[in-house]
């Protein structure tokens, strides 16, 4: 059987970009990047890791996309006794039909929040790996697939506060992009104050884009040229990743694939049919960063990711870009 290859995006595919952005703009104020990023993830059928301190809009950001994309969506905050049956569901026996029932867990939506991720266990945290990788979860002998536009958006507290499991390296390499929003500018946080005065601006967000468009977008990005001379660009840094003294495991090869898919999801928001060298230059922090284990360990969460994110900005400014 062959499949049919996606179609050509239309102006209009472009412009559910631009409506989609833009309203998750309108609450998550002075913040293009970190929503250029969530969409990015969003069309690459990927899951947005969300790492800072407390308070900083991790989750406004989240719930704003959720809002502006009209899926369901459901938040989970991760606590030291949370299960894995509670982000997957039960299998629930009802005597008067003397069958098992299945109670589904907030997994099966189109946007999960994972909400403090690195305040539960591990096994808890692996519940959430069939699903990312897989796009289904099996419960007891049963696979479930899940809804389509499927996203997990987690937020991560630096380790240094206190009760946190760091994610292992087999969860960190689920995630397509990790970020941080850091403070607002002192402008945008005084309008902030003005405007929340009259309550939850998240609340008001009406979906701008219907699911089937999305879905339209993903199958699009496969459609997105990248030239032979930026796959050579891209699998010099991924080289120099793994061999690099400062870093003892270097860059996966789900990570290269991760990294392709994102450069040809930013060139679509970039209203392009083409990848183009900043493309990958932009993504190559967020997307590569936390995928390497150093070679030196660290104490805190936080100087891992500032050091492993100095190494790759310094790997992609010594390799050359095609011309």
């Amino acid at each position: 059987m062959v499949v049919p290859a996606p179609a050509p995006l239309s102006s209009t595919d472009i412009g559910a970009v631009r409506k989609l952005e833009d309203a998750v703009a309108t609450v998550v104020r002075g913040k293009p990047e970190a929503i250029r990023a969530a969409v990015v993830t969003l069309l690459s059928r990927g899951h947005l890791l969300i790492e800072d301190i407390p308070g900083v809009g991790k989750t406004t950001l989240a719930r704003a996309l959720a809002g502006a994309l009209g899926g369901t969506f459901r938040r989970i905050q991760f606590t030291s006794d949370l299960l894995p049956s509670d982000i997957v569901g039960v299998s629930i026996y009802d005597q008067s039909g003397k069958v098992f029932e299945l109670k589904k867990g907030p997994i099966f939506a189109n946007v999960v929040l994972a909400d403090e991720i690195n305040r539960t266990t591990p096994r808890t945290q692996s519940a959430l790996l069939e699903a990312m990788s897989e796009g289904q979860d099996s419960i007891d002998d049963t696979t479930h697939t899940l809804d389509s536009p499927f996203m997990v958006i987690a937020t991560q507290n630096p380790a240094e506060h206190y009760g946190t499991y760091p994610l292992p390296e087999s969860q960190m390499d689920r995630f397509l992009l990790r970020i941080s929003l850091g403070y607002p500018a002192k402008s945008v946080e005084r309008e902030l104050l003005r405007e929340r005065a009259g309550g939850d601006p998240v609340g008001k967000l009406s979906p701008v884009v219907d699911l089937a468009a999305v879905r339209t977008l993903q199958d699009g990005v496969e459609t997105i040229r990248v030239d032979d001379a930026l796959l050579d660009y891209a699998m010099s840094i991924i080289e120099e990743t793994r061999r690099h003294p400062g870093i003892s495991v270097g860059v996966s090869t789900r990570g290269v694939l991760a990294w392709y898919r994102a450069a040809q999801a930013a060139a679509l928001c970039g209203g392009r049919d083409f990848v183009v060298p900043d493309d990958l230059k932009l993504l190559a922090v967020p997307c590569l960063a936390h995928r390497l284990v150093l070679a030196q360990a660290h104490d805190s969460l936080g100087r891992a990711r500032t050091d492993s994110e100095r190494v790759v900005a310094e790997i992609v400014s010594r390799v050359s870009v095609p011309t």
